[in-house]
């Protein structure tokens, strides 16, 4: 049952027929509850939300947040409970956002931080934070090439 009041941002099929590429669909309890983490923490660009959906940017990245409520007839409906931890064993890699800021932020906010801002030998430096759904988001930037 959607709960917008609004008239759509704009129309289901144009969007979607919009997309090119991978896109990334999250399915959260609240938008408004996600979006201060994905703004503060991940730096994104809210481009719409209501309180069924939400389209966020980060560079080139986007990605959509769709409320459990709007998921009513969707086959995925019946695994969601309460207690589920969402997305295990998915990465969201945010590739461009300083991970030692996200870091702060998120720890400021209260956030789980799975792993602090490090280097890693494949050639990042990435932290590991959950959103408020249980989301595992990786921000990361390149290291410098040493030679």
């Amino acid at each position: 049952m959607k709960k917008a009041t609004e008239p759509a941002w704009m129309p289901a099929d144009e969007y979607g027929r919009s997309l090119t590429g991978l896109s990334v669909n999250l399915l959260v309890k609240d938008i408004g509850r996600s979006l201060p983490f994905m703004q503060q923490v991940l730096d994104a660009t809210v481009v719409h939300s209501d309180p069924d959906f939400a389209c966020l940017r980060f560079g080139q990245a986007e990605w959509l947040l769709h409320a459990d409520h709007t998921y009513h007839d969707h086959p995925l409906i019946g695994s969601l409970r309460e207690t589920d931890v969402r997305g295990i064993g998915a990465e969201m890699r945010l590739h461009g956002r300083d991970p030692d800021a996200a870091e702060q932020i998120a720890r400021e906010r209260g956030d789980i931080v799975l792993a602090g801002a490090m280097d890693k030998p494949h050639g990042l430096r990435e932290a590991y934070i959950l959103d408020p759904d249980g989301y595992i988001w990786v921000p990361d930037v390149p290291l410098e090439q040493t030679s």
